[in-house]
């Protein structure tokens, strides 16, 4: 069984980070949630980023604000693809401190970056990497996105 763990920086980005585990749970994924401050509890962040492919991670969702540094210590720690939200905080500097903490990775640390509150999309991009090996997943996914795109030719045709 497929798993992602979702994990953020402070409990305050959790009404963000929901919809990552609102759209996994649409597709069948189990998610694991938690908090893991880069800054407040670096030694839960050593042991999660170290351990977590041994527990059945397939892919790691890190949301973070402000500095935002969650998603690229994981990634510098963990042999599994992360991705990371950047969430605008009540101390950011308008969200671009976390985008660009996240985005601005050095080489050889990818860490795959969604828009600022983009959880969903992080969501679906896990799904998508899921897929890749998962028929099942890969099914939904494909479903999904058919469901898009009926709903914008619908839109366009109830606007003529």
């Amino acid at each position: 069984m497929s798993k992602v763990a979702i994990i953020m920086g402070s409990i305050s980005d959790m009404p963000v980070m929901q919809d990552a585990i609102t759209i996994l749970k649409e597709f069948g994924i189990t998610t694991e949630v938690d908090i893991v401050s880069a800054h407040r509890t670096p030694e839960k962040l050593f042991d999660f980023s170290t351990n977590a492919h041994k527990r059945g991670i397939n892919v790691i969702i890190a949301g973070a604000g402000g500095a935002a540094h969650l998603p690229g210590m994981v990634a510098s720690m963990s042999p599994l693809p992360v991705i990371g939200v950047p969430v605008k905080s009540s101390n950011s500097i308008d969200g671009w401190d976390s985008v660009l903490s996240i985005l601005q990775m050095p080489g050889g640390v990818p860490v795959a970056t969604v828009a600022l509150n983009g959880a969903k999309n992080a969501g679906i991009l896990a799904a998508q990497i899921i897929g890749s090996h998962d028929n099942a997943v890969l099914d939904k996914i494909t479903a999904y996105k058919e469901s898009l795109k009926q709903a914008v030719l619908k839109a366009s045709e109830e606007l003529k």
